[in-house]
Order: structure tokens, then sequence, then C-alpha cells
């Protein structure tokens, strides 16, 4: 029977950094920052947390520190894909060691694979973890799309219990969940479309826009969870401008400065993505004050 890791709004986390590594201090900070705002889940080691370039070894120690910090106040989901299944072998091992609650893991990106290669790919994966595995279809970045007849294959794995969707594509989403039913959580990947992912059936959604205002992001999924799709749709609509500015340069390059702004850690980015440039950095800033955000 499928296993639901959590319902609503999921905070994929930046990892604060300086040029020396791994600013624990503030990651401590965002972590309570969220569960203090009520946050469904923390999701570890994603995109939005730079995974690409950070080592490794850093990698298992920041999911150690953020599993340990949480203390089951709430799910913690580890990112840990890569391009390369046995890495990817080794990292979902290290973070079902580590106490994380499931693992997030992205098609592989620039080799990319066939439809076949993604079956082979992601079953290894479900055959080595000891917790349920949500894959992460996000073709923008990876060149690489899960298919739906593909995702409903990989379904009837008892350890694959999700999919983050963040195609865009609500008819590549809905047919997913036709195919799947209730074998699969779906969970969007894009903040603009939350609510009206929820109002199809999803779970909820891994979020960026979350780091920075997680009250409000959690108050749009409960009044999803609750039916109350009227107040849901008024809170997507009025956090619209800061989403968009969120992803107006690549992720996470504008939410590592809207959370620098609010004091949570240095506005460092690893190489190759640089900080956030003007005018963007502006209209973020501006956005931000309009929500009653301290910057």
């Amino acid at each position: 029977m499928k296993k639901t890791v959590f319902t609503g709004m999921g905070t994929a986390i930046i990892t604060p950094m300086t040029k020396d590594g791994i600013d624990y201090d503030a990651l401590g900070r965002v972590i309570e920052f969220q569960i203090e705002n009520g946050i469904n889940a923390i999701v570890v080691m994603g995109t939005t947390g730079e995974n690409a370039t950070i080592e490794p070894e850093d990698q298992a120690k920041v999911i150690a520190y953020t599993v340990q910090k949480v203390a089951k106040r709430v799910p913690v989901v580890a990112g840990t894909g890569t391009n390369n299944t046995q890495h990817v072998l080794a990292n979902t091992m290290a973070a079902c060691e580590a106490g994380a609650d499931a693992v997030l893991v992205v098609t592989p990106y620039y080799n990319k694979a066939t439809q076949s290669g993604l079956i082979q790919h992601f079953t290894m994966v479900a055959d080595v973890s000891t917790v349920p595995v949500i894959m992460y279809n996000v073709p923008g970045r990876t060149g690489c799309n899960l298919l739906p007849k593909t995702v409903a294959k990989l379904a009837e794995h008892p350890n694959i219990v999700a999919i983050k969707e963040a195609t865009g594509n609500m008819a590549q989403m809905v047919e997913i969940m036709h195919l799947c039913g209730d074998k699969l959580d779906v969970y969007s990947g894009e903040d603009a479309l939350t609510v009206p992912m929820m109002a199809m059936g999803a779970a909820g959604t891994i979020s960026v826009l979350s780091n920075v205002v997680p009250k409000e992001s959690v108050a749009m999924t409960d009044a999803c969870k609750a039916g109350d799709y009227k107040t849901a749709a008024a809170w997507q609509c009025k956090l619209l401008p800061l989403i968009d500015c969120l992803f107006s340069q690549v992720n996470p390059i504008p939410v590592k400065a809207a959370m620098a702004a609010m004091g949570y850690g240095e506005d460092y980015v690893r190489m190759p993505l640089t900080p956030m440039e003007e005018p963007f950095r502006g209209n973020l800033l501006f956005e931000m004050r309009k929500l009653g955000i301290e910057v």
C-alpha cells in the first residue's frame, strides 16, 4: 500500500554557505523558521539546496544535520539524485542511514536516458532504499522527461510512492493522475501551479516560495486541503508576483538573495551560479516589502 510522505507544503530549503563552506548556524535557523511557521515537510539537498555543487561528503553531513535538527517534527526528504546511477544508489543508502524519511530522486540530467533506462534507474534506487522514493521530473533542467506511461509503470513498485512534477504541463500531470490513481502521490514542482494542482488532487507542493513566506504558503495549501479553493486561489494570486521574482533568474539565485536579505546567511551561491543581478534584485525586494517582509 502506498505511503504518503506528507500533504500540503514542503519546503525545498536553501543551503546557506560562505566561501569557506556550509553555514550550519544559518541552516539551523532556516529549519526552525520553517517549522515554527507550520511547514509540512523539509526537503534538503534538492536543486534549491545546490546539491549539484556540494561535495558528496558535505551533502551527507547536511542531510544528517537536518534530520537531527528537525528531530521528527516533520518529515525530512533528502535529495539523492545525480546523473550517475551508482552515485545515486550510494547517496540514497547514506540518506537512509542518516534517518531521512524519504528520498527525492531527479531524472538523470545531461546524459539523459530512454524511458526504459529511466524505469531501470528508478527501480534500482527503489530496490536499495529503505524509505519511500519520490521521483522528480524537471525536464527544463535535465533535458529528460519522465512520461506518464513510464510513471505509471514505476508506480507499481511498492517503494515508489510519489512524483514531484515540474514540467509546468498540466495535461501531463493530469494524465499521470489518471493512469496512476491512488498508487502514487503527485506534488507540484511549480509554485505558480500549487492551487490548480491541488484542485486536481495533488498531495501538495515541493516549494521554493515557502523558503521566504512559509506561513502564507501553508495557509494556501491548508485552504486547499479544507476544500476552500476561493481562499486558496486568493493566496495563489497574492503570492504570484513574488513567485515570478523568485524565478526571474535561475533557481536558487533569487531565493538565496531573498533569504540573505531576511538574515538567513550570506547571499552566496556556488559557481557557476552567480549572485542576483539588477533590476531583478530590486524587483524581488520590492515584492517582499509589499508582503510586509522586513528587508
